[in-house]
């Protein structure tokens, strides 16, 4: 038996209805009325703005009137509040009016939109820097994670490219790398950007490229902060450097020691035969004494430190070692000031805090061959840690030189070996502290050395 159309079109599972060229309803299939919730009856003959007024402000009405006038076959996806449902619609003109079939798809637009807040909040709370570029570089959205990075708002970044955010010595490479990225190739590579407070911050970037409907539309990025990674790094390589310059100081200590002490004993007997210039024999017994000094402070990077740690006062190891070196400061025309809250014993070792103290405010000392202030502030910056401030009006260190500062045999004093500062740092990380050096050539230099109040040992 031959079905006749009407029976066909009951069938089908899309809904679908016609409408006449004055918008009325002339045919509605059983899946139709079923998706609208309408009996036929109802609805045959019955203008289609009129029963569901709801439609003429969505993208239905546009549609539909897009297809009749320029009698063109339309297919677009909208959402119909009154029945809190999405429908995939094609339109089909002809000279009596329209024919249009329909489905419910709420279900996996339901899907598509959980999908996109699922990748939204990938973006959204990822603890890394993540953003997104057109294919210019110009930012498109950020994280807050990107916010915090490089201290811009998400307002701030919509009007930036990331060319002025590049340190100008990486910006040709980042570049290279952006563009080989909106060309479809994902990019891994590091380079530096900078802060909008000026410093730098270096970073591990990946690039990876937007495509929708096959064609690459902008770049996305992932940026990691290196900064603990390469202070890690930097720490790293200066133990490494340390435990080399111990092996070597070893040796050389050992070799000098040796004929060093026999000379000194002969110099003693001779001074007393010999009635020569006393002074040869101060010049000689001084400069050996010197010798002595630096094999000491070799040893003391060759020879491992016992732990030998004791509650000590930080503040009476500090008016101390003041006092000891008071009449150098007086022959140099320096005043030292110590200003100190409240302090809590910490667990040390005594001499060894007390050289370092004694290092730099000599260093101080000597910076300021006109004289000036020293002043030295003892304060708790936490419940496990307390800070030494040192400040002084000496001439100040170079930038390009103050990472220098405690590298082996590295010094800025005509007559130095640099051994102080090195055994200064060694004795600070030995007892699981920090220094940091900051300085303006002509102003003076500031030292902070931070010492837990329990020291974390190896």
């Amino acid at each position: 038996m031959e079905l006749n159309a009407a029976e066909i079109l009951d069938r089908i599972t899309d809904g679908f209805f016609s409408l006449d060229n004055e918008w009325n309803f002339t045919y509605v299939n059983k899946e139709a009325t079923q998706l609208l919730f309408r009996d036929r009856e109802d609805l045959i003959n019955k203008n289609i703005w009129t029963e569901f007024p709801g439609a003429v402000d969505l993208l239905f009405y546009k549609m539909y009137h897009k297809a009749a006038k320029e009698q063109i076959a339309v297919s677009f996806e909208a959402y119909f509040p009154p029945l809190l449902a999405w429908f995939d619609v094609r339109a089909y003109p002809s000279q009596n009016g329209l024919s249009v079939f329909f489905k419910d798809i709420t279900a996996k637009k339901q899907k598509v939109l959980e999908n996109e807040q699922h990748y939204k909040s990938l973006f959204e709370q990822h603890p890394d820097a993540v953003f997104s570029f057109d294919l210019e570089g110009n930012y498109l959205s950020v994280n807050a994670g990107m916010e915090e990075l490089l201290g811009y708002t998400s307002d701030e970044y919509m009007s930036l490219s990331y060319a002025p955010l590049v340190a100008e010595e990486f910006l040709e490479h980042t570049n290279e790398y952006f563009n080989r990225a909106a060309n479809g190739i994902t990019q891994n590579y590091e380079t530096i950007a900078i802060h909008k407070e000026g410093h730098s911050v270096p970073v591990s970037v990946t690039n990876i490229p937007i495509i929708v409907d096959n064609e690459i539309v902008g770049v996305y990025g992932i940026a990691k902060d290196l900064t603990s990674q390469k202070q890690a790094e930097d720490i790293l390589l200066r133990q490494e450097k340390l435990s080399v310059v111990g092996e070597l100081s070893a040796s050389i200590a050992h070799e000098i020691r040796n004929p060093l002490t026999s000379l000194k004993g002969f110099l003693q007997l001779l001074k007393g035969s010999f009635e020569v210039i006393p002074s040869y024999y101060d010049i000689m017994t001084d400069e050996i004494s010197r010798i002595e000094s630096i094999t000491s402070e070799l040893l003391l990077h060759a020879k491992p430190q016992a732990h030998n740690f004791h509650q000590e006062n930080i503040q009476e190891l500090t008016n101390h070692v003041v006092t000891l070196l008071s009449s150098q400061a007086l022959i140099n025309n320096t005043l030292i000031t110590v200003n100190s809250t409240k302090i809590p014993p910490i667990n040390c070792i005594g001499n060894q805090i007390k050289q370092v103290l004694i290092n730099l405010l000599k260093n101080a000392i000597e910076a300021m061959p006109n004289g000036g202030d020293i002043k030295v502030d003892l304060a708790v910056t936490s419940n496990k840690e307390i800070c030494i401030h040192i400040a002084d009006e000496g001439y100040g260190i170079p930038k390009e030189f103050l990472n220098k500062i405690g590298l082996p045999f590295y010094t800025t004093k005509e007559k130095g070996t640099g051994l102080g500062m090195m055994t200064t740092t060694k004795i600070i990380e030995s007892h699981g502290g920090r220094m940091n050096i900051s300085s303006e050539v002509g102003k003076g230099t500031q030292i902070n050395v931070y010492l837990p109040i329990e020291p974390i040992l190896s």
